[in-house]
């Protein structure tokens, strides 16, 4: 468990998560699981979905279709038809204000990661949609890791594959599942109150709350002035 303070730290690399973080996709993904869940016959309290933010679809499907007695293979029926409705609704999509530049000023400085838990699929049209797809040395979605968020499993992988320290490491998430994976895996966090509020994801364990990426920047800018940048490139 990392016991620095990230303001004092050294970092090496950023490890991103998308929904949510690059990508306004949360309010799309609520709708289509929504939609093949309401189809299926399993209507899902508004409440329901907070709770879930951060996991995968499957892990959410097969969690509440097992719960309504529905067996795997339809289980396997719904997260398809989730899959589809979101797919002809994501050429709405739109990144998270600040997020597509963020990267851009991030990469002459860090190394740079994503840790999601989107499909492949989804992971590589979302990269492709915000044209950020060549910014990332490591991405890792649902396709390498068993156990979604919030095991610690998808930034393990990230962090092996880095061959880097967790504490080397700031984790940028806006989910508390995602809070608690990284916190999980060692690393620093920063919570991005894109989806759940400053209280919960401090609560979470968040190193760091920011309510934007200019203000995120504006704190590791800070760290780089105050001397604490060694790590960055060229230096």
């Amino acid at each position: 468990m990392a016991t620095e303070t990230p303001q004092s730290h050294n970092f090496e690399a950023l490890i991103f998560d998308m929904d949510g973080v690059l990508i306004d996709s949360e309010p799309l993904h609520a709708r289509a699981k929504r939609e093949a869940l309401l189809e299926a016959g399993v209507i899902v309290p508004e409440s329901l979905f907070a709770s879930y933010i951060g996991r995968s679809d499957k892990a959410m499907i097969y969690e509440l279709a097992a719960e309504h007695g529905l067996n795997e293979q339809r289980s396997v029926e719904i997260l398809v038809r989730k899959h589809r409705i979101y797919e002809s609704l994501e050429h709405t999509l739109r990144p998270v204000p600040g997020a597509i530049e963020f990267v851009h000023w991030a990469k002459s400085r860090y190394r740079l990661a994503l840790a999601t838990s989107a499909t492949n699929r989804n992971r590589e049209a979302a990269l492709k949609s915000l044209q950020i797809e060549s910014m990332f040395e490591v991405a890792v979605d649902s396709a390498s890791f068993s156990q979604p968020k919030p095991s610690p499993e998808v930034f393990q992988i990230a962090l092996e594959r880095l061959d880097l320290a967790p504490t080397a490491c700031l984790v940028i998430e806006d989910a508390v599942n995602g809070i608690v994976a990284a916190r999980a895996a060692g690393c620093f966090s920063a919570g991005l109150t894109t989806s759940f509020s400053e209280a919960s994801l401090r609560e979470a364990g968040a190193d760091i709350v920011v309510g934007s990426f200019s203000e995120l920047k504006m704190l590791l800018t800070a760290r780089e002035t105050n001397g604490v940048g060694s790590h960055l490139k060229g230096s």
